[in-house]
């Protein structure tokens, strides 16, 4: 998995930004589609690898469930969505980030939007490897190439006991979440 341009994925924060106005109808339709893009990235039964390929500055929950997550030296970890913008960060940030920061440095970073450097993800334990922009795709390839050498059942009841406690998180955490992010921009009309 990498991005197609100069961000993983984007884009950066804006004072532009706020979140428009929503109808339960058109909120039902975010929070299934959101429900599924966790569940389904989930129940990919191989190994994923990430290759952020730059600024992953919306979603970063989204390569860091991957089970091999490299970076680019330029890689960033934002959410610049939510929170900042006016937002509840109910669309699985608030169920992965904790997973992976711990519970206090989580919180930080969704209250705050701060903005993870590639350096201090990998001193996090979020990254494995930072490399030059230029090296990144083909040491992707090297990893699933060395992955590969293990038999397919291997590697996916690997990919599945790897992943079940956080499928199991996300199934009991992610569909209230995503109600709350809804129930916040409703709620806004009424303020």
């Amino acid at each position: 998995m990498t991005g197609a341009g100069a961000l993983f994925s984007g884009p950066r924060p804006s004072n532009e930004y706020r979140p428009g106005n929503s109808s339960a109808t058109a909120w039902d339709k975010i929070y299934r589609e959101g429900k599924d893009l966790l569940t389904n990235l989930l129940g990919i039964e191989v190994p994923i690898i990430a290759a952020v390929n730059g600024p992953a500055l919306r979603h970063c929950e989204i390569p860091l469930l991957s089970d091999v997550v490299i970076a680019s030296e330029d890689a960033e970890f934002q959410d610049s969505a939510h929170f900042t913008n006016g937002m509840v960060p109910g669309d699985g940030m608030h169920v992965v980030m904790p997973l992976l920061l711990g519970p206090n440095r989580a919180r930080y970073f969704l209250l705050t939007g701060q903005n993870i450097s590639a350096k201090e993800a990998k001193e996090f334990g979020i990254v494995a490897e930072i490399l030059p922009k230029e090296l990144l795709q083909g040491r992707a390839y090297e990893l699933a190439r060395m992955l590969l050498l293990q038999k397919r059942l291997t590697r996916r009841y690997s990919r599945i006991i790897l992943t079940q406690h956080l499928k199991a998180r996300v199934h009991d955490l992610l569909g209230y979440g995503l109600a709350l992010e809804g129930l916040g921009i409703l709620g806004e009309s009424d303020d």
